[in-house]
């Protein structure tokens, strides 16, 4: 996945390319550091997001993504939201279960006569 963004209000998760090096981690707590507002950071290289701890009276999520869309590190028009991105996932899934019923499916068949097989097909 390149983009992900999941906003609950003083809750904010990103996911980015960006985030997966180490190094710029310092960088964007720098960067929001000089926002006011955050309380905390947390940041998973392996999964490359981001938890912004953030107080919504304070700050409003727009600035903070902006921020991060400024600095290069975050493009909200390619980002996913949480409904698309289960959406995305359960078609996935519901594709490698059609495809493994699938071929059980035939290969029970094929192990059959020729007859068995034209069978199924109809």
């Amino acid at each position: 996945m390149g983009y992900y963004l999941h906003n609950v209000p003083g809750r904010l998760r990103l996911k980015s390319p960006f985030f997966k090096n180490r190094e710029t981690h310092d960088n964007i707590k720098k960067m929001l550091a000089g926002l006011g507002g955050i309380a905390t950071t947390d940041f998973n290289a392996t999964t490359g997001s981001i938890l912004v701890y953030y107080n919504p009276a304070q700050i409003k999520i727009e600035y903070i993504v902006g921020a991060f869309q400024r600095a290069g590190y975050f493009d909200p028009s390619k980002a996913l939201t949480n409904d698309q991105y289960i959406q995305k996932t359960m078609s996935k899934v519901g594709n490698m279960v059609g495809k493994a019923v699938f071929g059980a499916v035939a290969g029970e068949a094929l192990e059959g006569s020729a007859l068995s097989f034209l069978a199924i097909l109809i």
